[in-house]
């Protein structure tokens, strides 16, 4: 049985890193195959060679990111050790050194928890259009209204715009009842929530009411364009070639503009191309836009969507 030790310098850490109940450590445990204990000022861990020196190394960078003041989760526990895994754990400190994005109007800290996810923060904020691609759970939207609203906070731009094509998910929802405004609302909800989280829903609704911020289905943007603002088009994996040319080509002065969406979930009729896909060819060399690309490695979400998306993609490599 093969054995290493981890010095510990506080007990906050090992309260931190062991989580309630020891839930965090048995994650650790259960991942590697190996046994780990404290006693007073360290930390052993026992087992197979290769699974004791992984499991070492990703409670060393756990306890990197405790020192900088992160709330260990199992997420960011699964994610260390993917790192850890592919050699990369060098890069642990890139995400805790990430700047803040902005603050939620709970005080909460919006921030990148992956490399991906930094990557993606730094795209948007150097070039004038980002696309970013990727699965369900990355963050590229959220992330992305983030920085709008902090573009918005810094009055680095007068509005925030954000739309998405109002096209249905596999199901007919008919004739909706209401106004024109309740009847797209379904289609916008992810848009409001991610707005509601970062500025509170009566904050979010008095920008809405002065112009400030405006939620709209993408047929609302043909003709015009779009001055000193920050634009989000979500959900693009279901806009036409056209519908995505005509959105790109709306950008005014002083405006920055994010293109999300998933190229696994495309919901366009047969037949129909869809306008990610086509833009993430036709843009890829142009100076000033930058294609982000997400992995599953980024999904910040249960650990569970983690494994559902790499499920489907060993289903799709085989069909």
């Amino acid at each position: 049985m093969f054995e290493q030790t981890v010095d510990i310098e506080r007990i906050e850490q090992i309260v931190n890193l062991f989580g309630n109940f020891d839930e965090n450590i048995r994650i650790i445990e259960k991942r590697y195959n190996v046994a780990i204990t404290s006693h007073s000022s360290q930390i052993k861990i026992k087992g197979e060679v290769d699974n004791v020196l992984n499991a070492k190394r990703t409670v060393e960078g756990l306890i990197s990111m405790i020192n900088k003041g992160e709330q260990i989760t199992d997420q960011n526990i699964n994610y260390v050790a993917s790192l850890v895994e592919d050699g990369e754990d060098s890069k642990i400190n890139d995400i805790t050194d990430a700047n803040c994005i902005c603050i939620t109007s709970k005080g909460k800290p919006i921030k990148p928890k992956t490399l991906g996810q930094k990557q993606y923060v730094e795209a948007i904020r150097n070039n004038t259009i980002t696309i970013g691609v990727g699965p369900a759970g990355t963050g590229k939207t959220y992330l992305a209204v983030a920085e709008a609203v902090s573009a918005f906070r810094a009055k680095k731009v007068n509005r925030i715009i954000l739309t998405r094509p109002a096209v249905e998910a596999g199901e007919r929802l008919g004739f909706l009842p209401g106004d024109l405004q309740q009847k797209i609302d379904p289609y916008l909800r992810p848009l409001y929530d991610a707005l509601f989280d970062m500025l509170g829903a009566e904050n979010f609704q008095k920008c809405q009411e002065r112009g400030d911020i405006e939620v709209a289905p993408l047929a609302y943007m043909r003709g015009r364009t779009l001055d000193d603002s920050f634009i989000i088009l979500d959900e693009a994996q279901n806009t036409t070639s056209e519908q995505m040319k005509m959105f790109l080509t709306r950008l005014g002065f002083n405006s920055k503009a994010v293109v999300t969406g998933d190229i696994t979930q495309i919901d366009l009729p047969d037949g129909k191309k869809s306008g990610l896909k086509d833009a993430v060819k036709i843009l890829k060399n142009i100076d000033d836009i930058a294609i982000s690309k997400l992995t599953g490695k980024d999904v910040v979400r249960h650990r569970l969507v983690q494994e559902i998306i790499k499920a489907y993609e060993r289903s799709a490599e085989k069909k």
